[in-house]
């Protein structure tokens, strides 16, 4: 995998992002948030939930070495029917019965309505990146969708609740350019 692929930067900007995904790419408040402003019907699907061997470039914000799964939870977010973000959360299966025990059978709730509403939870920066077919959350995506994709551009911070990380990578998909932004 060429490694332009995933390396994550901090700004939009210097990851190279075209300028009408900036504000989506940037923005700090919460997506799930500004995803019901901006359309009639917001929905969730969820994808999965379950347990794997986290990605190469996401052991390490994790802290799980390259042999321990991960807990990972996949959806989709909807805007008025369209799939506009594929979403990517990973954490220590162990804090799944600690720190993070409400991310586990939250259902077709969005997880970044509980993230903002918790008092305890820290946010970390953003960081951007270009994800081509290459990148297994690319393939992910399109797999999700049921369809190929042009690169994608994808935003991920990770959150601590209690000293212990959640990572949470947001993947934008063609359709977030009918929303205004």
């Amino acid at each position: 995998m060429p490694r332009q692929d995933f390396r994550w930067k901090p700004r939009p900007a210097l990851a190279g992002a075209p300028v009408h995904l900036h504000s989506w790419l940037s923005d700090p408040a919460s997506l799930t948030a500004r995803l019901v402003a901006r359309s009639a019907h917001f929905a969730v699907r969820v994808l999965g939930e379950f347990r794997t061997l986290p990605c190469f470039d996401e052991r390490g914000v994790v802290g799980l070495p390259a042999t321990r799964p991960a807990w990972v939870r996949e959806v989709l977010l909807f805007a008025d029917g369209e799939p506009v973000v594929f979403a990517h959360s990973i954490l220590a299966p162990r804090d799944l019965a600690g720190a993070w025990q409400m991310a586990q059978g939250i259902g077709s709730q969005p997880l970044g309505a509980a993230l903002f509403a918790d008092p305890d939870i820290e946010r970390g920066p953003l960081h951007v990146a270009r994800l081509t077919a290459s990148h297994s959350l690319h393939r992910r995506a399109a797999a999700a969708v049921g369809s190929k994709l042009p690169p994608l551009w994808g935003r991920r911070s990770r959150f601590c609740r209690f000293g212990r990380p959640l990572l949470v990578t947001e993947v934008f998909l063609p359709g977030i350019a009918d929303l205004a932004p």
